[in-house]
């Protein structure tokens, strides 16, 4: 028994102190600037900001926590999280001895040939016990469940990666209704005003005041509204259902909350430094864990090129008859260690280990294209935002001034100073500019909200 005990003992101090095959796993060393380039404003970055925060419509906000609960690409990948965590689980337990058992009854044909007392045959009763148990000493186990961890974290950060992606895609959507509804409106209400006018040219023309070009240039003007319409309830209705996905559900109407006019932007949008952001966006995150699961995958190939060492052994009773199958000299027994290793088949295992450490470098190309990709989708979401403000703020000017152009084109017109083509033109050049501010305004909104996706914020729950 002493001697077991100090066997046992000499062969865990080897496990323990055994080191794991291949390279230890590092962060790349990325080159970032100090500060983002189209970074004009210094503070604390609005990725720190809760999506509630930034997002204050609390029909939107209503609309996120029901395609955070719902959404079906958000439950899938929470459960490939939960698939590697029980994959994890099942890894780790390589590390420990195999223990398992084994019975067998004879119910048919004669009881007899027991040739080795102690000792199970065909013929007799018996119930065994088998362990096996392979040392570490390579530390392939080891790597293995350090490629397990690292899938699981490239999982949980594939699932940051939905939610953010998920938020801003419903903030987006939500802003595209938003605009189309008020597009809607006017177009309407500029249809209604082509049919009025034409009302007024079908007198006009009728008495001889206005000639036929130019109501054929109305009613072509009404049909052009029509038209209009009639595109925008097209477009209005789908985004609904491109909404309604998102949600989770079935295509219904969608809820809107806050206007344009009453949901003004932050006056600042600082990024931050550049270097938060290898620490925030989880596809940076998702393409570490990548690296690291690649990197521990060499020290598994590796290991797998050197003879395996295992404890084995069986214990159990076995007799011809099932009355004797407890009684002394039917025990039976054996241990001893076991030493596996390839011999014509190395060659194979070391193409093998060439092929994880080739893997291993396409992981880290994909690491850092994954950094220059964030870097740059800052950099453009950056100048989004500060020229979709100056457009907009453009934009607003050139609505005013059309509408006074309007209303000078139509009292000119009363005072018969001018033909109604004037009119004509200053209000397709004032619908043109309305919808034209919409989709500023809609611009200005969905450039924060993509800056805000750039800087890896809002995939909080």
């Amino acid at each position: 028994m002493q001697r077991w005990r100090r066997f046992i003992c000499a062969f865990l101090l080897l496990f323990l102190t055994a080191c794991a095959m291949g390279p230890d796993f590092i962060r790349p060393k990325i080159d970032a600037a100090e500060k983002f380039r189209l970074d004009p404003v210094e503070g604390e970055s609005i990725a720190n900001m809760r999506w509630w925060e930034l997002l204050q419509d609390e029909t939107l906000q209503r609309l996120i926590r029901q395609a955070l609960q719902e959404n079906k690409d958000l439950k899938h990948a929470v459960a490939s999280v939960e698939e590697f965590e029980a994959r994890l689980g099942a890894s780790r337990m390589d590390l420990l001895p195999n223990l398992g058992f084994d019975t067998y009854a004879p119910a048919f044909g004669r009881m007899g040939g027991f040739r080795f007392p102690g000792f199970p045959t065909p013929f007799s009763y018996y119930g065994q016990t088998t362990l096996n148990w392979e040392i570490d000493i390579w530390g392939k186990i080891r790597r293995s469940n350090e490629a397990a961890r690292a899938e699981l974290l490239e999982r949980e950060e594939s699932r940051h990666a939905v939610i953010l992606t998920l938020v801003s895609a419903v903030a987006q959507a939500y802003f595209d209704l938003l605009q189309l509804d008020r597009q809607y409106e006017i177009a309407q209400q500029t249809l209604a005003s082509w049919r009025d006018s034409l009302e007024l040219s079908q007198a006009q023309l009728d008495a001889g005041v206005i000639s036929r070009i130019e109501f054929d240039q109305i009613d072509a003007a009404r049909a052009s509204a029509v038209k209009q319409v009639a595109e925008l309830e097209r477009r209005l209705r789908q985004k609904e259902n491109e909404l309604s996905v998102l949600l989770g559900k079935n295509s219904t109407p969608i809820e809107r909350g806050q206007a344009f006019a009453e949901q003004p932007p932050p006056v600042e949008v600082p990024a931050g430094l550049p270097s938060e952001l290898l620490q925030r966006r989880p596809d940076i995150l998702r393409a570490e864990q990548s690296l690291a699961a690649a990197t521990a995958r060499i020290g598994v190939a590796k290991a797998s090129r050197f003879p395996r060492l295992s404890i084995t052994g069986f214990l159990g009773v076995a007799s011809p008859a099932l009355s004797n199958l407890l009684l002394s000299g039917s025990e039976f027994g054996a241990s001893g260690l076991g030493l596996a290793g390839p011999l014509l088949n190395a060659k194979s295992l070391g193409f093998e280990q060439r092929a994880a450490e080739a893997q291993a470098r396409q992981a880290l190309a994909q690491y850092e294209q994954t950094v220059l990709t964030a870097f740059k989708e800052v950099e453009d979401a950056l100048i989004a935002v500060h020229t979709a403000n100056t457009q907009r703020q453009a934009q607003h000017e050139q609505v005013e001034a059309l509408r006074s152009a309007l209303q000078l084109a139509d009292l000119r017109f009363q005072n018969g100073i001018t033909s109604y083509v004037d009119v004509l033109s200053a209000k397709r050049n004032l619908f043109d500019a309305e919808s034209a501010l919409l989709s500023m305004q809609r611009l200005h909104w969905v450039s924060i909200v993509q800056l805000y996706k750039a800087l890896g914020g809002g995939w909080v729950l």
